[in-house]
This record gives structure tokens, C-alpha cells and sequence, in this order.
């Protein structure tokens, strides 16, 4: 595990946030240096309207009302906190809880997002979704919004990620998508993206493009971080249900870094609470070969945002590498980066053997395959759980389901399967 940069106190928990209001981006987008709107001058307009949609929606009660009556009926909302009482004795430190996203239909956090901009394209009166997708789970969450609001939907996504994500491929096909396979570049989540893109300002009249995390240019980090912040605010209120009080810390994998800033943002407030985010290390800082942006990127444009990025001595984007298909990208969201830089979220990163090693323990000891993206936040257990006592509380947001990665872990680990141990 490697790093790269306190006591509880009963508060309500659901008291408004003063942060919430000072990280808000400015008007130009700006999260301090970070964020911005680097896009050609054919989407500026479709940002301007889609930004301004936005805040209309999320003052309008009906719209609210709707989205929060399909969390509950369709989601499965609010998604448990679950008391890890096997991972914490395996330990012998900390008490770990797990906010189980995993639990929320289409497996992931990435449904939160998906279905407020379904809403919000219906009621832009677009006809026509775009998306990314890495690990899939970003594309089966918009195929399924899409299908749930009749609208049409494309999916783009790499190549190299399609043979690692097979089964969330023939998901978003037959919840009635159109895989855009990219086979250029990395053919993984950062062409996935620049495919999308170049497909949105071809037909930025009738589609409206959900980017999967909190990444592109303004409003998309803000849109997407709001969305996404209903985890927080259920952690906060079932925290108080199950402690009486906020854990002592919050633990999340950043990739580009939506289910962190969603989970994380409702506790910025809260100075007591540590917030602590988990990038991919892959073989190891030293190789080259990972996706931790924070820890070794510097600021640079991509996607429309100025954010830190991986760039070589030339200042092209250097290739990311995770063994998660979801943390394999060479940027950030712009608000970790100003999270960062003024201290408020610790980032470190985990690498591929220790997040494999992470993901077989919480199948062994709790009964939950995690995603091998979330399986980095479980990591960090290894190192900080047993530095502290069993009064101590360190809640994990567990982003996803392993179901998409039970084929990928057979081939990494000949022995975990049945015919094997049989």
C-alpha cells in the first residue's frame, strides 16, 4: 500500500453541510485550478443547456419526487450498511462496515447517476443516449436508465475491455443497447470516451451524452458528484441508526472517482472524519505501469477538463494499467484533485496483488465477491484496520458486484475454481 500525501463527535445527520455550498465549482467550472470547459464550440451551447437543465431539475419537486420514488421502487434504495463482523475479527483492529452499493439493481453505484440524467434527457426532450463504459458497469446502468425511459441508447467501449467484460457486454445487448466497440489506442475506458465524445458532437441536437464519472467539462463533475451523493447522505443517516454516531473514517477505490466524491462529499463538513481515497498501483508505482493520477500525475487537459492526468516527459497521456477495468484510466475527477491538494482526502493506491488478495478475503470471510475495483478500498483494510481498536469505525463503500470479474479472477487464479478445487 502506498501513500501519496481522529476523534468522533455526534452531529445531526442530516444537517446541511457548509462545504457543500463552498465546493460547489464557480461559474466558470472550477474546482480552484481544476475543472473548466475545454470542448470544441459545437457542445458549448449543448453544455450551457444541459448545466442550466440541470439545476432547474434538481429545484423542481416533481422531478425530485420521481427520482426519489424510482430509488426506492427500482434501485432498491437505500442500499444496506452492513456490519463486517468476520473481516473485522479476521483483522483484529477496527470495526468495518460496508455501504453496500453492490446491492443496488444493475450491481453498482453507477445506476445513482444513469437514472437522474435519463430523467434529465427525457426532460430536455432528447431521444438518444451516449455512453462510455470500462468495467461495463457504467453501460448497463445507462442501458437499463435508457430502457426504463424509452429512450434509444449507445454504448461505446474499448475493445480490450469487451473481452474482459464479456458478460456485462451481452447485458447491455439485451437490455436493448448498441455496443460501439473502440479499437484504437488503449482500447480501454480512455478511448471509450474520446469515442463517445466525437459521437455526441455529431448528434448533440437529439442525444444527450452521460459521462460515467465525475470527469468531462462543466457541469458534468458537478451533475454527476450530486447524483452520486445519496450514498453519503444514507451512510451518514444509517451510521447515526447503527453507531449513534459518524464512522471515524471513509475508505473508497478513485478511478475517475464518482462513488468516492458520492460517497465521501456529505462528510467534507466533518473534520473528525477521515476521508481516505484508493487509487489502482498496479505492478507498482516504480513500473509505470498503474493508474494512481493523484499520486504521480500532473495538471493537463483531457476530456474536456483540466485535472490531473499521466503524461510522459512530451505531455501525451501515458497508457493507465489496473487488473480493474473500471480504475483503468489516466485522469481524475477535477474535485480530487483540489480535494487534495488542500488536504481534506487522503489518497493512496493499492496494487493489483493486493486488491486480488483483498477480493478473495471478503469472498472467504463475508460471503460478498466484490468488483476488483472496490476490492482496492478493501486493501487499505490490510494496513489501517489493525492499527486501531475495535471502537474505532472504518466504513468501506463497496462500488460493486464481482459477478463481472468472476472470469477474469479464474484466469488469474487457476485455483479458485470449482473443477479445480474439486
Amino acid at each position: 500500500m502506498t501513500d501519496s500525501g481522529a476523534s468522533s463527535a455526534v452531529r445531526s445527520p442530516g444537517r446541511t453541510a457548509t462545504w457543500a455550498r463552498k465546493a460547489l465549482p464557480d461559474r466558470s467550472g472550477r474546482f480552484g485550478p481544476y475543472g473548466g470547459m475545454f470542448v470544441p464550440e459545437t457542445v458549448m451551447t449543448a453544455l450551457f443547456e444541459t448545466g442550466e437543465a440541470f439545476m432547474e431539475a434538481m429545484a423542481d419537486s416533481e422531478y425530485l419526487e420521481h427520482l426519489e420514488e424510482l430509488r426506492k421502487r427500482f434501485v432498491g434504495r437505500p442500499t444496506p450498511l452492513f456490519r463486517a463482523e468476520r473481516l473485522t475479527a479476521h483483522y483484529g483492529g477496527a470495526t468495518v462496515l460496508l455501504k453496500r452499493e453492490d446491492l443496488a439493481h444493475t450491481g453498482a453505484h453507477k445506476i445513482n447517476n444513469t437514472l437522474g440524467q435519463a430523467l434529465l434527457a427525457v426532460r430536455m426532450g432528447k431521444s438518444r443516449i451516449i455512453a462510455e463504459t470500462g468495467a461495463g458497469q457504467h453501460g448497463v446502468a445507462a442501458a437499463t436508465a435508457a430502457a426504463l425511459t424509452g429512450l434509444e441508447c449507445v454504448v461505446h467501449m474499448g475493445t480490450l475491455d469487451m473481452q474482459r467484460q464479456a458478460l456485462n457486454v451481452e447485458r447491455m445487448r439485451l437490455l436493448g443497447a448498441r455496443v460501439v466497440p473502440v479499437d484504437e489506442g488503449s482500447r480501454s475506458l480512455k478511448d471509450a470516451i474520446n469515442s463517445a465524445i466525437r459521437d455526441w458532437v455529431t448528434n448533440v441536437e437529439d442525444s444527450h451524452y452521460i459521462i460515467g464519472s465525475v470527469v468531462g467539462p462543466h457541469p458534468y463533475p458537478l451533475m454527476v458528484r450530486e447524483l452520486q451523493c445519496v450514498i453519503g447522505r444514507e451512510t451518514r443517516r444509517q451510521a447515526f441508526d447503527l453507531l449513534g454516531r459518524l464512522p471515524d473514517m471513509l475508505v473508497a477505490c478513485v478511478g475517475a472517482g464518482s462513488n468516492a466524491l458520492g460517497f465521501m462529499h456529505p462528510f467534507l463538513d466533518d473534520s473528525e472524519v477521515s476521508l481516505v481515497g484508493v487509487e489502482a498501483g498496479g505492478e507498482g508505482l516504480e513500473t509505470g505501469r498503474h493508474a494512481a493520477t493523484l499520486a504521480t500525475g500532473r495538471p493537463g487537459v483531457l476530456h474536456g477538463s483540466l485535472a490531473p492526468v499521466l503524461e510522459d516527459a512530451s505531455g501525451q497521456i501515458r497508457l493507465a494499467h489496473s487488473i480493474a477495468a473500471g480504475l483503468d484510466y489516466p485522469g481524475v475527477g477535477p474535485e480530487h484533485g483540489y480535494l487534495r491538494d488542500i488536504g481534506r482526502v487522503r489518497y493512496v493506491s493499492a496494487t493489483d496483488d493486493e486488491a486480488l488478495s483483498a477480493f478473495m478475503l471478503l469472498c472467504s470471510e463475508e460471503g460478498i465477491i466484490p468488483a476488483l475495483e472496490s476490492a482496492h478500498a478493501l486493501a487499505f483494510l490490510a494496513e489501517e484496520a489493525p492499527r486501531h481498536d475495535p471502537g474505532y469505525c472504518i466504513c468501506v463503500c463497496l462500488s460493486g458486484r464481482g459477478d463481472k470479474d468472476v472470469h477474469r479472477i479464474g484466469e488469474l487464479l487457476p485455483e479458485s475454481s470449482p473443477e479445480v478445487r474439486a
